[in-house]
């Protein structure tokens, strides 16, 4: 695949193919040319990169997750690594989850005090 079918496939700029790649995240063959040709995988593993990083992962340790997700086999190291952004991931959302119910706390006192007329504006007033 060349590299602007992939970029749509997985939904991404090319810039990200291209920095991935810079990375050692992603592997492109080149042609003659000198363009990058990319294997059908590399789509789900772009997916697979982007899931990461909207996760909070740096592209150091996704570079140092990548082989084990894929072969499915881990060194100690790697296993210890793979627990602790499980374990930081798990307090991310927990803290979402309180943001979240504080969100919905004021929600409902703003609801139970609202003036029918009010407005988005009206809430500026204690800023």
């Amino acid at each position: 695949m060349r590299i602007g079918e992939v970029a749509a496939a997985a939904g991404v700029s090319t810039r990200a193919l291209r920095y991935y790649e810079e990375r050692d995240l992603l592997l492109a063959e080149r042609t003659a040319g000198g363009q990058r040709t990319y294997s059908e995988a590399a789509v789900d593993r772009v997916r697979l990169i982007q899931q990461l990083y909207a996760a909070g992962l740096s592209s150091r340790v996704i570079a140092d997750l990548l082989p084990c997700v894929h072969s499915g086999v881990a060194t100690p190291a790697q296993l210890a690594l793979l627990a602790a952004e499980r374990d930081r991931i798990d307090r991310q959302a927990a803290e979402l989850v309180r943001a979240r119910d504080r969100l919905d706390a004021v929600l409902a006192a703003a609801a139970a005090s609202a003036v029918p007329t009010a407005g988005p504006a009206d809430c500026t007033a204690e800023r």
